[in-house]
């Protein structure tokens, strides 16, 4: 009697085993779900500025941070890629994706989403067929060192996008400030009527 109950109880224990490991499975996927959806994200911010100065301003912040920009499907779109090569074997890539829209009431809307890639050097087998129709032979013929990506994922820390936000705003700051000079140098060309000599309504 005690082999059948000892079988009994340690068929329980895996028994139970798995279903914990099947909780915990679920638990740590609602865990990333709720995890990825924030009202404190950072991938949003809004400048004071029409659309053209703030997505301007923009595009700007990209190119002078070494990004090369790829050709946008859609208007208020640019994604731009920068790469690096940390160590002789491996390459990271940082894709950033920026959209801009204006709010219609002197703001606009800017959300940016990096993504970060790294990709290592590897050995991969290759094949030689020799022969004809059914009697063709695979034979190994040696291997050759392929880039394959092994990580990919969306960056989430903040100070990135604080920075890249802080960026976007002075090239903003500089966009107003030509925009309100304009006017100024207008006037100066323009320059001050002399006294006593008002336009003629009825030349």
């Amino acid at each position: 009697m005690g082999q059948p109950r000892m079988a009994i109880a340690i068929s329980s224990s895996l028994s139970l085993l798995v279903v914990m490991a099947g909780a915990s499975g679920c638990a740590s996927k609602r865990d990333i779900a709720r995890d990825s959806i924030s009202p404190t994200a950072p991938f949003s911010r809004t400048f004071a500025g029409p659309a053209d100065a703030v997505c301007w301003s923009v595009k700007r912040a990209l190119l002078s941070q070494g990004y090369m920009l790829d050709h946008a499907s859609e208007s208020g779109v640019m994604t731009g890629t920068r790469e690096f090569q940390p160590k002789p074997k491996l390459n990271v890539a940082i894709h950033l994706q920026t959209s801009c829209a204006d709010n219609r009431n002197g703001t606009s809307i800017v959300f940016v989403t990096a993504t970060r890639e790294e990709s290592r050097l590897q050995k991969m087998k290759q094949s030689t067929s020799i022969g004809v129709g059914p009697a063709t032979l695979t034979m190994p013929s040696g291997s050759a060192e392929v880039l394959g990506t092994v990580k990919r994922e969306t960056i989430v820390d903040p100070e990135f996008y604080k920075s890249f936000f802080g960026l976007i705003g002075g090239f903003v700051a500089q966009e107003r400030a030509s925009d309100e000079a304009t006017p100024r140098a207008a006037d100066r060309r323009a320059g001050p009527q002399a006294p006593g000599r008002a336009p003629n309504p009825n030349p």
